[in-house]
């Protein structure tokens, strides 16, 4: 893949997890308005996805963060101070971690529709292209899910929190620009093996 197809696919995931960006990087004080922002984004992220083609299955993570978005927002308007605020860090992991296991239980791994918006399509029923999928998005589930578990224990200590917001992103985006690479790199070696003729 080009040059264009990796910066591609990087765009696609922060397209993809835009909402969940703008949400944790405002500050503490503005749930209310970064939810309803997210919200926004979210939907806005899904009429562009289908204005492009895409297929609801394909939207499993950008329809859940649009749901997570907008009951958030309704519970930040009407109870404001709710004990819940401190815990939507893990709330979002949470939920994040179950999307991503749902995708894999549907057999739509979110990361296929990420890797299908960069990739050209006769790869994309290539049992190596469908696996690695299948690996990248076990990654993200999982360290959404450990990442829930960290902030629900940090939810009272916001410094140590936003760490590990970050990382439940950091580490599963390096470990996917990482293996993308290997794979690629797997892949043209075998491409470029002569083959035996027995």
């Amino acid at each position: 893949m080009s040059k264009v197809g990796y910066h591609a696919e990087r765009v696609a995931y922060l397209r993809t997890f835009a909402p969940w960006i703008v949400y944790a990087a405002f500050p503490t004080q503005y749930w209310r308005w970064s939810a309803l922002l997210a919200a926004g984004i979210a939907l806005a992220g899904i009429a562009h996805q289908r204005r492009a083609g895409r297929d609801w299955d394909a939207l499993v993570l950008e329809i859940g963060s649009a749901v997570f978005f907008a009951v958030i927002t309704v519970v930040a308007f009407a109870d404001p101070g709710t004990g819940l605020h401190d815990y939507t860090p893990a709330l979002a992991n949470a939920v994040l971690a179950v999307v991503a296991g749902a995708s894999l239980a549907l057999r739509v791994p979110f990361t296929l529709s990420i890797a299908k918006q960069s990739a050209p399509r006769e790869f994309w029923e290539q049992p190596l292209f469908i696996r690695t999928a299948y690996v990248l998005t076990s990654v993200w589930a999982a360290s959404f899910a450990l990442g829930a578990v960290a902030l629900a224990a940090l939810a009272h200590a916001p410094t140590p929190r936003t760490v590990v917001q970050a990382l439940t992103f950091a580490i599963p985006m390096l470990f996917t620009v990482r293996y993308v690479a290997r794979v690629r790199d797997r892949a043209r070696a075998l491409a470029a093996r002569p083959v035996s003729r027995g």
